[in-house]
């Protein structure tokens, strides 16, 4: 079993900026992908990045864009969103997902994840 535990999130004004954490514990199962994704009320978790082991480049979703780098730290086990610019629709309980190794499905996809975090509330004032 992974278990992911999410941190950073809180309340912030609109062109805040946000660090959210996400540790894993140490475990045998080899994670492939980690995914950040986002929920509000009454709709289905939504991508926003995800990063691959081995890939150089990071997926994002198109909404953010330009304000969201994510990246990890081996030595920590624990992988990071930096959102920049927020914006009070960016408001959101926002997850990390893990995704056992050999890779396989979508980044996209909440449902081809295989481990979650517990969310952690982002909210942007106006």
């Amino acid at each position: 079993q992974v278990q992911l535990v999410e941190s950073g999130g809180g309340l912030v004004q609109a062109g805040d900026s946000l660090r959210l954490s996400c540790a894993t514990s140490p475990s045998t199962v080899s994670i492939g992908t980690m995914g950040w994704f986002r929920q509000t009320p009454g709709k289905e978790r939504a991508f926003v990045a995800a990063i691959r082991w081995g890939l150089a480049n990071p997926y994002y979703t198109d909404s953010m864009r330009g304000r969201l780098t994510i990246s990890r730290d081996n030595a920590k086990n624990t992988v990071y969103l930096q959102m920049d610019s927020l914006r009070p629709e960016d408001t959101a309980v926002y997850y990390c997902a893990a995704k056992k190794a050999p890779y396989r499905g979508s980044v996209y996809r909440a449902d081809d994840y295989d481990y979650w975090g517990q969310g952690t509330q982002v909210t942007v004032s106006s």
